[in-house]
């Protein structure tokens, strides 16, 4: 008897229905095609115990599967329910009611009960997408995948469950979500807060404007002057994802299955911070099967790479195109990958290898030639698309011991929301350009325009500096950052002269 159930492959972020057709015949053996990866292999075990334990059994005829379209690779162990369930039906074990209106996933375990799976958010999509009545997945994962609506999701807990309701003998339970709620329950809850950091205003002031205009920020400083502290607070005063936002991140998270349990949609803006010993390929993302690296599970949210010098040169090179085209494509020989990567990039780093400046005083001190060295470990087209450099001095005592509690977090965040209000309507007219560092060469020329006496300014900067044309652009969009903090529809020389400021690294004799 053939009997056709339907599961699903996710490839890149995006999923794809598979149909999976099972034929009992006359004859012996376990016959599974269709380009299975080892665990898909495997699951004929999982399955004859599953369902030995579950007074149930694995028919000892002849048992052809094939995993269709058959030219496209399925890996992992998440099939193992959608065979179990078509050996069943195709062996008349259950009677396999409607059977072919549900997607089903889930990895068994030798008792029967379910594990999760990766990429249930994705998934889900493709069987509304596709008109599936419902879709059958561990209790696990089903908070995830009930965000879509239009769609019946059940969550289960064992194959027994599952046996049940296409044996006509049971019912699933429904796992309802109110999308809106579930994600404006989980806004305003900030783990770190500004108004814990004593003294550093200046660089609060720099946070303020990389988030308000979405721009990359790099921190030069000694150890203890508060690099970590400062950069692990930024996501706090960056403005509340969009529902859209918070699926896009959320899909990308489930993919790579680090939706915590029970957790439907994320509501906070990741962020990432990668060790230092990081490979190129779990950055960007990538192998023989790609996978999502650090950039794209920072999507919408903030990348932290401490001490930045430390990192492989290689692995920095990578990110130069992710940066400027907010997305990375990697190819293999029988196909294509596209992941989304906009996310701030937040450095830190010391200024050389003992950590101080070019300071007698410093407990390590290094000489300019040992700095300078040490920091031409980052290349300067790296440097060039890093729109803001910054440095952080340590902390005097007298700000230390103050009682006094800084501004906080939601008070920065308010002025920044304000500024980004004002980008969103300026950029509401362009498809993939929301905040002001997203701004390409055409809409600078359009919404940076300069007065003669800022361009004279911006001329001699460029010149004394050496600046190139990347760091030019900059500045531009810094200084127009600064303008929408303010208010400000013109740019004038005043934030083109703060604009400047930021560009530490550019500056000759800037180590003292």
């Amino acid at each position: 008897m053939l009997i056709k159930v339907f599961g699903s492959a996710v490839f890149g972020v995006e999923a794809t229905t598979i149909t999976v057709e099972v034929n009992i015949d006359k004859g012996i053996g376990y016959h599974l095609v269709g380009l299975p990866d080892n665990a898909i292999k495997e699951s004929s075990f999982r399955i004859a115990a599953a369902l030995q334990n579950n007074q149930y059994k694995l028919p000892g005829k002849k048992i052809t599967i094939n995993m269709a379209p058959a030219d496209l690779r399925k890996e992992g162990s998440a099939y193992d329910l959608t065979l179990a369930i078509g050996i069943l039906a195709a062996s008349s074990q259950i009677k396999g009611i409607n059977i072919s209106e549900y997607l089903i996933m889930g990895e068994l375990s030798l008792d029967g009960s379910l594990q999760p799976i990766k990429g249930a958010l994705p998934i889900a999509i493709k069987a509304r997408e596709e008109g599936f009545k419902g879709f059958i997945l561990p209790k696990q994962n089903a908070k995830e995948a009930a965000i879509v609506d239009n769609l019946n999701v059940y969550g289960v807990d064992n194959i027994k469950e599952v046996i049940n309701f296409f044996d006509g003998q049971g019912t699933l339970e429904q796992t309802i979500v109110d999308t809106r709620t579930e994600f404006y329950k989980e806004l305003d809850n900030p783990e770190f807060d500004f108004a814990d950091v004593k003294g550093q205003e200046s660089i609060k002031r720099c946070m303020e404007i990389a988030a308000a205009g979405g721009h990359n920020i790099i921190l030069v400083g000694p150890p203890g002057s508060g690099k970590t502290m400062l950069s692990k607070r930024l996501p706090s005063i960056l403005p509340p994802m969009s529902l859209q936002e918070a699926l896009e991140t959320t899909k990308i998270h489930s993919v790579v299955g680090r939706i915590k349990e029970n957790i439907g949609l994320m509501a906070q803006r990741p962020f990432r911070s990668p060790h230092h010993t990081i490979s190129n390929v779990a950055l960007v993302g990538g192998g023989s099967y790609p996978q999502p690296g650090e950039i794209s599970l920072s999507h919408n949210g903030v990348l932290f790479l401490d001490e930045l010098p430390e990192f492989k040169r290689e692995v920095l090179e990578v990110m130069r195109q992710p940066l400027e085209d907010r997305e990375v494509t990697i190819s293999r020989a029988k196909f294509t990958v596209t992941y989304p990567s906009s996310f701030m990039l937040v450095a830190s780093m010391n200024p050389s290898p003992g950590g101080y400046f070019n300071d007698p005083d410093a407990p390590v001190t290094s000489s300019p030639a040992e700095m300078q060295r040490y920091l031409s470990k980052i290349s300067g087209p790296l440097l060039d698309r890093i729109d803001i450099h910054i440095e952080v001095t340590p902390v005097p005592f007298d700000k230390l011991s103050e009682e006094r509690k800084g501004e906080s977090s939601v008070d920065i965040r308010k002025r920044v929301i304000k500024a980004r209000e004002i980008q969103t309507r300026r950029f509401k007219d362009l498809k993939n350009v929301h905040y002001n560092a997203q701004m390409s060469v055409k809409q600078l020329r359009k919404y940076c325009q300069l007065d003669s006496s800022s361009l004279q300014l911006l001329k001699t900067a460029m010149e004394r500096l050496n600046l190139s044309a990347r760091a030019y652009d900059r500045i531009l969009k810094v200084s127009r950052t600064i303008a929408d903090l303010e208010g400000s529809e013109l740019i004038d020389g005043i934030h083109i002269s703060e604009a400047i400021q930021y560009r530490s690294l550019d500056r000759d004799g800037w180590l003292g």
